[in-house]
């Protein structure tokens, strides 16, 4: 049952998104990272000046090893930065260090989507590591409770996916004006930085599209089975 047309149907067309996107924001950076920023600006101090500007003076900012693993910490209240980014000068390391700010600066000021996308973290941790091998097993042994269980897990991780979109787009729309406005980058450099954010949200994106295909496979396989009985 688990190996059926609905994989295909449902989830299948969702997983070549998701894997053309991954290529995309991988391609894409590798391309601007190549291109450095006239003013000679690393990402991590364009990082400590984003944050320091908006009055986060406490947040502090750490090299992590990786490519684009970068990433904010409410919790530790640290940005880390990954090896292509934290000592880079290129515009698309620029951009991606301005957008683990914007992620700093929307905790600081309680932006909404943000807190909401906290608040369902534990419940999502559970749904995405036990919600469908309940629902699955529930629908191969007749067992409803179990299926209704797994799949209302899974709707808390596609909610989750789903907030964290304008979470992702806010944090670009942040970085991109503050690199405008603070003549961080210029005219060509500001396009480039702006290709790689947006190649990266269209991975959020397809996250979200998994998500939705995994759900209405559930959803049909569970259907499927009521409509046996």
């Amino acid at each position: 049952m688990y190996f059926d047309s609905t994989y295909l149907i449902y989830v299948v067309p969702a997983l070549l998104i998701s894997l053309w996107a991954s290529v995309h924001v991988k391609s894409t950076f590798a391309r601007y990272n190549q291109i450095g920023n006239r003013r000679g600006y690393t990402g991590a101090q364009v990082a400590r000046r984003i944050l320091d500007d908006n009055g986060l003076t406490g947040v502090r900012i750490e090299r992590i090893s990786g490519s684009l693993t970068d990433h904010f910490d409410p919790s530790a209240g640290v940005i880390r930065l990954s090896d292509s980014t934290y000592s880079s000068t290129s515009v698309g390391a620029i951009g991606v260090a301005a957008h683990e700010c914007g992620h700093a600066v929307q905790y600081d000021v309680g932006y909404f989507p943000m807190q909401v996308r906290r608040a369902i973290i534990p419940l999502t941790q559970i749904g995405s590591s036990v919600a469908i091998p309940l629902a699955v097993i529930g629908i191969i042994l007749g067992f409803s409770l179990l299926t209704e269980i797994g799949i209302l897990l899974f709707c808390a991780v596609v909610v989750f996916q789903l907030v964290t979109l304008p979470v992702e787009f806010n944090a670009s729309r942040r970085a991109m004006r503050t690199l405008e406005e603070d003549g961080i980058l210029e005219d060509d450099e500001l396009r480039g930085a702006r290709k790689v954010l947006t190649a990266a949200a269209l991975t959020y994106v397809a996250a979200l599209l998994v998500s939705i295909g995994n759900l209405l496979r559930l959803l049909a396989l569970r259907d499927r089975r009521n409509g046996r009985r």
